[in-house]
C-alpha cells in the first residue's frame, strides 16, 4: 500500500512530503514501511515541490564530449576567456589536458581561468564568476565539486601531461630550477614541516620546486617536497625524475643554494649542461680570483650594457663517481669554465648589506642574546671578552673584515658548456623569471598559504595552479616581447579584454559584442586573432 506522509522539520519549519510504501516483515512478523522524500510542501498553495535529484560524484560523473550545447538565453563576458582559449590551443595545453583528463579537462580549465582573472580571490567565489563569464565548463562548480575535482587528478595523469608539454617545448633550451616555500596551517599534510621559510612567516611549510624554460619562458614541471629539505639535497631527485621521464640533453640554471660537489658530480654523471652560481669562499674560486683580481678591472674587460667587468678562465673539475655495485670509485678531470664578474654598484650594495649584518651580530653579542645560526659569524668577525666589572666587550677582527671587503662587488658563475662570460650572465639572469613565477603563484594565484586538508586535494589544487601559471607566463612573455608593459599592466590588459560580451540563444550560433580598436590592437600584440561573431 502506498501513501503520502508529511513531516515538519522543527528546526527549519519546512514540511517535507514522503512516499510511504507499506510491506509485511516476515522476520519481525509486523507491518513496516519504506519512505522516500519526494519534495516539500508549499505553505501557500499546499502543493508538493519536487526535490532536485542529487548529482553523481565528480569522480564517476562523465559528460558527453564535444561542444556544450546552448540551452538558455545568456549574455556573458567573453573577451578574456577567449584569449585563454586561443593560448591554450597554441601552446597545446588544451589538447594535452584533454588527452590526460578526458572527463574533467573543461573543469580544470575553467578553474584555471578563474584563478587568473579573479586576482587573489578564493575558490568559493567561483560560482559568482562562472555565472557572469563564458568558460569551458559552462556551468557552476561548487566548493564540494572542486574538492572532488582536485582529488580526481591522479599522479600518472599529471606526469603524462608534463611529458606531453615537454615534448612540445623542451627545444634544447636551458631550464631554470628553483624552490620556494609555501606556508600552511594544516596539520594533516605529511610534507608540512618547519624549515627555512623564504617568506619569513612563523608557520610550517612545504617546498615547491619548479622548472622553467629560458627561451619559452613557460613552466613545464613542478614537484612538491617536505618543507625541511635543504635546496642542495633536491637536485639528485630532480635528475632521477628527468631520467625516468626520458628527458635527455637537458640544460639547467641553478643558484648558489644548489652548489655542492655532489651536485656538480651528479650533473656530469647525467651528461647535463649547466650554469651555476658559485660561492666566492670556495678555495678553487678564490685561487683563480686572486690571480686576476686587479687585471680584470680594466677597460678591455668592461661590458657597457651590463656596467661591469667580466673575465673567463678555463678550469678543471675533479670529477668523482662512486660505484657501489663494482666496489670502486671513478676519478677524472672534467672541463669547466669559471666566469668572474665585478660591479662597482654591487660593491657598494655588498658593503652596506654586510655592515647591516655586522651591526646586528654585534648587538646580539653585546646584549647577550646569541643566535645559534650566527655562531660562525661571531667567531669569524668578533673577539668577545666578559669581565665582572665591564661585562661583555665586543671587538671586531679587522683582518677578517678586510678579507671580506676584498670580495665586495665580485661574483662567479661556473659552466661546463658556455665559454663566454657575457653569454653565461645573460642566461643566468633570465633565471629571475622563476622568482616572478613564484610571485604569481603566491600572490596572484592565491597560493601563499595552503588551505586544503588532504594530500589529494593539495596535489590537485597545485596542478590547477600550475595550469593557470602556464597561461599567465605565456601572456607575460608576449607582453614583454611587444613592449606592452610600457603602457599597460597585465591586469589592465585582462580587464580591458574581459569587458567584451557574447550573446547566446538556443538554436543560434554565438554572437560577439562590440569590440573597440584598442581591444583589437591588444589581441594583435598578443598574437591572437580578435573574436568575430559566428554567422
Amino acid at each position: 500500500m502506498t501513501a503520502i506522509v508529511y513531516q515538519k522539520n522543527k528546526k527549519t519549519g519546512i514540511t517535507y512530503a514522503y512516499e510511504s510504501v507499506s510491506y509485511w516483515d516476515k522476520q519481525k512478523q509486523q507491518s513496516r514501511a519504506k519512505r522516500k522524500c519526494i519534495g516539500k510542501l508549499d505553505p501557500v498553495t499546499a502543493e508538493i515541490i519536487p526535490t532536485r535529484k542529487r548529482k553523481t560524484p565528480l569522480a564517476v560523473h562523465t559528460k558527453k564530449r564535444g561542444p556544450v550545447p546552448v540551452t538558455q538565453i545568456a549574455r556573458r563576458f567573453y573577451g578574456a576567456t577567449y584569449l585563454f582559449d586561443r593560448i591554450g590551443e597554441q601552446t597545446g595545453v588544451i589538447e594535452d589536458l584533454k588527452r590526460c583528463f578526458p572527463d574533467t579537462y573543461r573543469q580544470i580549465l575553467s578553474l584555471a581561468y578563474y584563478l587568473i582573472l579573479e586576482d587573489r580571490n578564493p575558490l568559493s567565489r567561483f560560482p559568482h564568476w562562472a555565472s557572469l563569464h563564458n568558460h569551458p565548463h559552462g556551468s557552476v562548480i561548487s566548493s564540494q565539486r572542486s574538492s572532488e575535482l582536485f582529488a580526481s587528478i591522479s599522479e600518472p595523469a599529471r606526469q603524462k601531461f608534463f611529458g606531453l608539454q615537454a615534448k612540445r617545448r623542451l627545444e634544447r633550451e636551458y631550464l631554470a630550477y628553483d624552490i620556494t616555500s609555501i606556508s600552511s596551517y594544516s596539520k594533516c599534510l605529511r610534507q608540512v614541516r618547519w624549515g627555512h621559510n623564504r617568506d619569513h612567516e612563523s608557520l610550517a611549510q612545504l617546498n615547491l620546486a619548479l622548472l622553467f624554460g629560458q627561451k619559452s619562458r613557460l613552466p613545464f614541471y613542478y614537484r612538491k617536497m617536505a618543507g625541511n629539505i635543504p635546496d642542495v639535497k633536491t637536485l639528485k631527485k630532480l635528475l632521477s625524475d628527468m631520467n625516468i621521464m626520458g628527458y635527455e640533453k637537458i640544460k639547467v640554471v641553478l643558484d648558489r643554494g644548489f652548489f655542492s660537489a655532489a651536485n656538480i658530480n651528479g650533473l656530469y654523471k647525467n651528461h647535463l649542461k649547466f650554469i651555476i652560481a658559485a660561492k666566492l669562499t670556495l678555495k678553487r674560486v678564490q685561487k683563480h680570483l686572486d690571480t686576476v683580481r686587479d687585471t680584470m678591472r680594466i677597460w678591455t674587460h668592461y661590458h657597457q650594457d651590463y656596467e661591469l667587468y667580466t673575465y673567463s678562465i678555463p678550469i678543471v673539475w675533479n670529477y668523482v663517481q662512486e660505484r657501489p655495485y663494482k666496489g670502486d670509485t671513478i676519478k677524472d678531470a672534467r672541463r669547466m669554465y669559471l666566469h668572474l664578474y665585478y660591479s662597482s654598484e654591487r660593491a657598494l650594495e655588498d658593503e652596506k648589506a654586510f655592515h647591516n649584518r655586522l651591526a646586528g651580530w654585534q648587538k646580539e653579542l653585546e646584549g647577550d642574546q646569541r643566535h645559534p645560526d650566527h655562531e660562525k659569524y661571531y667567531n669569524k668577525y668578533f673577539d668577545v671578552k666578559r669581565t665582572p666589572v665591564r661585562g661583555i666587550k665586543v671587538t671586531a677582527k679587522e683582518d677578517a673584515l678586510r678579507e671580506t671587503k676584498r670580495n665586495y662587488g665580485y661574483f662567479a658563475l661556473m659552466s661546463n658548456e658556455i665559454k663566454d662570460a657575457v653569454e653565461a650572465l645573460e642566461i643566468y639572469r633570465n633565471k629571475d623569471l622563476v622568482e616572478k613565477a613564484f610571485d604569481n603563484l603566491k600572490d596572484r594565484l592565491n597560493l601563499r598559504r595552503v588551505a586544503v586538508s588532504s594530500e589529494q586535494s593539495l596535489d590537485g589544487k597545485l596542478f590547477v595552479e600550475f595550469i593557470a601559471l602556464i597561461f599567465l607566463s605565456c601572456i607575460t612573455k608576449r607582453m614583454q616581447d611587444t613592449k606592452m608593459f610600457k603602457d599597460f599592466t597585465l591586469q589592465a590588459v585582462l580587464d580591458e579584454l574581459d569587458s567584451i560580451e557574447c550573446f547566446e540563444f538556443p538554436g543560434h550560433k554565438m554572437q560577439i559584442g562590440e569590440i573597440t580598436k584598442k581591444q583589437i590592437e591588444l589581441y594583435n600584440k598578443l598574437s591572437i586573432r580578435p573574436p568575430t561573431s559566428l554567422q
